[in-house]
């Protein structure tokens, strides 16, 4: 435990951006400002926007890594390469913690050594209302041993939550073929079949600010793309079906979930190649999850 006043060794965080100069400054105060003084890794996604030279500028405490190209998620494997600390919490330009949020991880994790991610409460700008994903998180129907520090998750959200930097490097971190838009879930059920939990912290916090410089279709063109690239690499046969039958039934009849698809299917040789399902324990919690991810207001393909 880390004592009041003091800057806590056992968090660094990472951020990830491009082109969002003015929103990541204001991330990066915030983070600066917390009580736990996290050392602070920015991988800068190639922006056009002088974002890079700013935070160098403004906060040059902070290790910044020029990607020079767009990595998406994977940018935010560079960053955890970059800490020496055991735990690294995952924030976008657009995410920020709140004070004691990270400590309370450090001291979680370092409790219960069998989790590998603990997720926070997410509350979002500028009427601090609960993200619509949180019934999903708080109600989880995921079996787990009755020692975890809150429900058992079968996926991190990457802008709110804290690893343990041994399991994430372990599994591999994000994987380079999905970019961005639903890169969770892969590394997730990599965790989880590794044996590691992962836990939403009703007391854990972070505020979530949406960019409005975002393109919301191309995001949900990734976002088809990926969860049948997953269902396909890690559910078995029967299940990976059933779920691709729920997402196309579920998603705009238009060229960007048209795209999505096309995409997911010219990636099948890969897909193929790297399938891996997961052990039965796992696939049991995915199965009692698909009746509230059905329900919930924060799956909808839309935009």
């Amino acid at each position: 435990m880390s004592r009041p006043g003091r800057p806590d060794p056992r968090v660094g965080a990472v951020v990830i951006t491009r082109d969002r100069r003015g929103e990541l400054l204001g991330v990066l105060e915030r983070l600066t400002a917390l009580p736990e003084r996290p050392p602070i890794v920015v991988v800068d996604n190639g922006s056009r926007d002088g974002s890079a030279d700013a935070v160098a500028a403004s906060f040059p405490d902070a290790a910044l890594l020029r990607a020079g190209a767009n990595l998406g998620a994977v940018g935010r494997n560079l960053g955890a390469e970059a800490l020496d600390t055991p735990y690294i919490a995952f924030c976008d330009d657009d995410t920020w913690w709140e004070p004691g949020s990270l400590a309370l991880a450090a001291d979680l994790l370092d409790a219960h050594p069998d989790a590998a991610s603990l997720t926070a409460r997410i509350l979002v700008e500028p009427s601090l209302r609960e993200d619509p994903i949180t019934p999903e998180l708080r109600d989880s129907p995921v079996p787990a041993p009755a020692h975890l520090p809150g429900p058992a998750l079968l996926s991190i959200l990457a802008g709110a939550s804290v690893l343990r930097a041994s399991a994430f490097r372990d599994a591999g971190g994000f994987h380079e073929r999905l970019w961005l838009g639903g890169e969770e879930e892969l590394l997730s059920l990599d965790l989880a079949a590794a044996g590691w939990w992962m836990c939403w912290i009703e007391e854990m916090r972070v505020h979530h600010a949406p960019s409005r410089a975002r393109d919301s279709r191309a995001r949900r063109r990734l976002g088809i793309r990926n969860t049948l690239w997953t269902a396909w690499l890690r559910r078995p046969a029967g299940a990976a079906l059933r779920r691709t039958g729920r997402v196309l039934a579920s998603v705009p009849g238009d060229a960007a979930s048209a795209a999505a698809v096309a995409e997911a299917l010219a990636g099948l040789p890969w897909v193929l190649g790297e399938r891996r399902p997961v052990p039965p324990r796992v696939e049991e919690g995915l199965r009692l999850l698909e009746a509230p991810q059905g329900r919930s207001a924060a799956r909808r393909y839309i935009g």
